[in-house]
């Protein structure tokens, strides 16, 4: 089903469109989810540390994906908006062979390079066996990642979210399946976890590239869209890049973190890649509403239905934040409780330095929803630089100030946790006052909002 977002109630329409965006990305955080799960239930707490620093790292190279593919789908919506059926699938044809080419080069570095990548993420020595065996197999699965992205953003560019969500669905379905067999009933440890993982990523991209060759004919490239339009490719480029660049930087800086977290030993750890889990499947609705927001302006931007675009800004603000304020509350009250979904109760040192981590974050949640909601603007009608600019702010503060705080011995891991919310408040700071100041220049239509 499609929704046309340039017509209908704003907030409804919108809302009804990201809703299976917010369940699919839910399911697709079961995989990260059910890997530690299972691998913390049946192996136990150093392998739980080798795959949540794995995690990391997987999800610092996805980003650059995930950033490609984001960036074209902003472009894939004006043109739809638009309605210029030849400039959607030139571009198209032209985002996929480039994603495709960085993918293969990104894929050949990965394997050259993995002993120093480690080495640099600090992991402790006593998990170092097991974080290799862990990422050696994710990463031979790394296209997938990169098929099931593409085609989940095309379709979701052209108003469709409901395709991708059964997908993932099913995907995340059978990777729970297959890693209790695999790790539960087989005892492959760590590397039947990534098994199962890359098995159910390869069917969800076979799956979702097969429903759209054949399913939608209206966006497959003709013959005569197959060739090097390089001002196409430039545009893809600026888009596709500089989203890229927001997603790594900001995931690069995650990874920095991760390094410092490692410092701190097995339990802090332990503690963050739990709490991690928790935190981003919280605040992924926010992100996905963002999202579905950017597809939103996106559309209407290629429309010029301006007056929509002021509508679809104020009812977004509202719900993003009525959104964080509820999911705050749940985790500041609940943050042992969801611990423990995780780790066994006996852990009390684990579960308090989780516990602490989940309580500063959730408090802030509002301010990772209004810099979604930033990033979603700014990338819908093509100006993705201020979205770097927001997340080297967001990141740089996060960083720095992890590492300073942590050097503090009255601070110490505390203060990695609080650099967080600093960072994104900073951050929603710099882009409201840029919009409200600039707001005519980037929308010479839209005032007043």
């Amino acid at each position: 089903m499609k929704y046309d977002l340039t017509a209908g109630p704003v907030a409804r329409t919108m809302l009804k469109f990201s809703l299976p965006m917010i369940f699919g990305d839910l399911f697709q955080q079961l995989y990260n989810i059910s890997d530690t799960l299972i691998v913390g239930w049946f192996i136990g707490t150093d392998a739980l540390a080798a795959v949540g620093t794995s995690y990391t790292l997987i999800i610092f190279l996805t980003s650059i994906l995930l950033g490609l593919c984001m960036g074209s789908g902003a472009l894939f919506s004006i043109f739809y908006g638009e309605k210029n059926t030849d400039s959607l699938k030139s571009s198209i044809f032209l985002s996929f062979m480039l994603i495709l080419i960085i993918t293969a080069v990104i894929n050949v570095l990965i394997f050259i390079y993995i002993d120093e990548i480690i080495v640099f993420m600090q992991i402790p020595l006593e998990i170092y066996d097991l974080a290799y065996e862990y990422l050696y197999i994710i990463f031979i699965g790394f296209s997938f990642t990169f098929i099931y992205n593409y085609f989940t953003c095309l379709l979701r560019a052209v108003g469709n979210s409901n395709t991708p969500l059964l997908f993932l669905g099913a995907s995340a379905v059978l990777n729970i399946i297959l890693a209790i067999i695999f790790v539960a009933v087989c005892g492959w440890g760590v590397a039947g976890s990534a098994i199962a993982t890359v098995v159910s990523q390869g069917l969800c991209a076979l799956g979702l590239t097969l429903y759209t060759v054949l399913k939608c004919p209206e966006l497959m490239p003709e013959k005569r869209h197959l060739k090097w339009d390089f001002a196409m490719l430039k545009n893809i480029t600026n888009a596709s890049v500089l989203t890229c660049t927001q997603q790594s930087v900001m995931n690069f800086g995650i990874l920095m973190v991760q390094g410092l977290v490692n410092s701190f030993g097995p339990t802090v750890m332990a503690a963050f890649t739990v709490a991690v889990k928790i935190d981003t499947l919280a605040y992924m609705p926010a992100q996905d509403f963002g999202n579905a927001f950017s597809t939103f302006i996106g559309q209407n931007f290629g429309a010029k239905q301006y007056d929509r675009i002021k509508q679809g800004i104020r009812a977004a603000i509202k719900i993003s934040f009525l959104f964080c304020l509820i999911i705050s509350v749940g985790v500041f009250v609940f943050a042992e409780p969801l611990m423990t979904i995780f780790i066994d109760a006996s852990e009390t040192e684990i579960i308090h330095v989780g516990a602490t981590y989940l309580r500063i974050e959730g408090s802030f949640y509002f301010g990772i929803g209004i810099l979604f909601l930033l990033y979603g603007f700014y990338r819908a009608i093509n100006f993705p630089l201020m979205s770097v600019i927001l997340t080297v702010i967001s990141l740089g503060t996060r960083v720095g100030l992890a590492y300073y705080l942590a050097a503090i011995p009255s601070v110490g891991v505390d203060g990695i946790w609080w650099s967080i919310p600093i960072g994104w408040i900073l951050a929603d700071i710099f882009g409201l006052v840029y919009y409200k100041c600039k707001k005519t220049k980037l929308l010479g239509q839209l005032n007043n909002v």
